[in-house]
């Protein structure tokens, strides 16, 4: 099924619809994949097997794994890198505020 895959796809659309600004996009793509990727080191380290059943099942390692389920070869490298951007974008804007914040 392509459940996850339209669940993102939609929250990505209400939220270029709802906040209107590239940064948004960049924060809500960060966010998420930290979030997943927070899932599944839950998922590999606790005790539980039925919780770690239930996420491995219903929740994705991260987006590329999203991605990856549904694409190859040169559209996933592509989609690859445009994330390593997207990435990249978002560690220059958490390193931006984290020198604003600096205070000598």
């Amino acid at each position: 099924m392509y459940i996850d895959l339209v669940v993102l796809v939609v929250l990505v659309l209400i939220v270029i619809m709802y906040f209107r600004r590239f940064s948004s996009f960049v924060y809500f793509i960060a966010i998420v994949d930290i979030f997943l990727r927070i899932l599944t080191f839950i998922k590999n380290n606790i005790g539980l097997p039925d919780l770690a059943a239930v996420i491995d099942k219903y929740i994705p390692e991260s987006i590329l794994a999203i991605v990856g389920n549904y694409t190859s070869g040169v559209v996933y490298t592509i989609i690859s890198w445009i994330f390593i951007v997207i990435m990249a974008i978002f560690l220059s804007y958490i390193t931006k505020f984290f020198i604003k914040k600096k205070k000598i």
